[in-house]
């Protein structure tokens, strides 16, 4: 009876972003991680590639081929290219054999309606999942994170994504409060774009303004490198060009101020040419004034909604900075000078959701309270 609850070694847990797919398999840990984009030929809604593949065609595609991103703000806005793009990811770790039907856990962002969690279940059931399981994305970040997320105290965990930027209070394997604000890695893109072409008159595209975030962004003027950001980084950039120009191990890079400048190529909205520009950091600061403000704000109001049992515990732990919008130089040192509280980067903060989820496969009889829960929050949280 006990194997039959339990889940078997090809079960896995999905990591559904807006920006990337994780998926974790029971006993191999995270085996893929691709871009949730699809290109679909505008034709005949055919799809001509998913992930690393269909991302390398984004803004370089003729009309007749469209990029396709079926997540918007951490929940499904195209379900049929939604279901397609898990079915390949299923398919992909799974190989051809197509009698195998996984059971799968998927992360959702806290507060999302019904509608939105019943179409993660039917697309994830299209997919080829034989049972869907949910887990709200700041729990799956806690418990990915390391953090006692079924012990009586409280922990505080900020999850940065593509889409959305998740901040929970957790105690007792449970979220007491929630704030979920659509503000987030995307969101500091767009920021970045809108301001070179204000400024300069330069029209860039998405994978560029994501380059110059991840190359001299940052949060506070004081913000340098860390270890696990270095870490991080390099392996969400696929190279190592960067750590070899400052000395290349992560170790003995730690605390190195990052570069202050930036080369980019763009069109030149006046004259229509291609040109070059070069940033500063301060300008690329000041660009993502506004989204750092936001998701500031987003952790306050949480505070401010906090029992003061269980703030009192935060203010000892700390809060918990997870996914990619935690490797933004500096943002652990901004929300600490604004909220006089210690703010620490989980160890590969890129991982911590499909890892937690993960978690939930390999340890499922422990943790089975935290899947499919209903949301049960202090009023006043809740979806931005």
């Amino acid at each position: 009876m006990a194997q039959s609850k339990s889940f078997s070694g090809r079960d896995m847990g999905i990591d559904l972003g807006t920006a990337n797919t994780l998926v974790y398999v029971r006993g191999k840990g995270v085996v893929l991680n691709e871009p949730s984009v699809v290109a679909v030929n505008a034709v005949d809604g055919s799809v001509l590639s998913v992930g690393t593949e269909a991302k390398e065609t984004i803004g370089r595609t003729p009309s007749s081929i469209v990029a396709v991103r079926p997540l918007r703000d951490g929940v499904i806005a195209d379900f049929e290219i939604a279901e397609r793009m898990m079915r390949h990811f299923i398919k992909k770790v799974v190989g051809n054999r197509l009698f195998f039907r996984p059971r799968v856990v998927v992360c959702v962002p806290s507060g999302i309606t019904g509608v939105e969690r019943r179409a993660v279940i039917e697309a994830a059931s299209q997919a080829g999942a034989r049972q869907v399981h949910l887990i709200e994305e700041p729990m799956a970040a806690a418990i990915g994170a390391g953090l006692p997320v079924s012990e009586p105290t409280g922990c505080m965990v900020v999850d940065i994504g593509g889409g959305t930027t998740e901040v929970a209070v957790i105690s007792l394997g449970g979220i007491v409060t929630a704030r979920s604000v659509r503000t987030a890695g995307d969101a500091m893109d767009a920021a970045i774009t809108s301001y070179v072409k204000k400024k300069f008159a330069l029209a860039i595209g998405e994978r560029t303004a994501e380059e110059i975030k991840m190359s001299i962004g940052s949060a506070s003027p004081t913000g340098s490198w860390t270890a696990a950001g270095l870490a991080s980084l390099a392996k969400q950039l696929e190279k190592n060009d960067g750590l070899e120009e400052v000395g290349g191990d992560p170790e003995e890079t730690q605390g190195l101020l990052p570069p202050d400048r930036f080369t980019i190529r763009g069109r030149d909205q006046v004259s229509g040419l291609p040109k070059t520009l070069e940033l500063t950091a301060d300008e690329i600061r000041h660009a993502l004034t506004e989204p750092v403000d936001a998701i500031v704000m987003a952790v306050r109001q949480t505070l401010d909604e906090t029992p003061p049992e269980l703030a009192g515990d935060i203010m000892d732990r700390g809060i918990v900075l997870t996914g990619g919008g935690a490797l933004l130089r500096g943002l652990d040192i901004r929300l600490s000078r604004e909220l006089d509280i210690p703010v620490i980067v989980a160890d590969d903060p890129l991982d911590c959701v499909a890892v937690g989820t993960g978690r939930c496969i390999e340890d499922f009889a422990a943790l089975r309270t935290v899947l499919d829960a209903q949301p049960n929050r202090l009023l006043g949280a809740g979806r931005l």
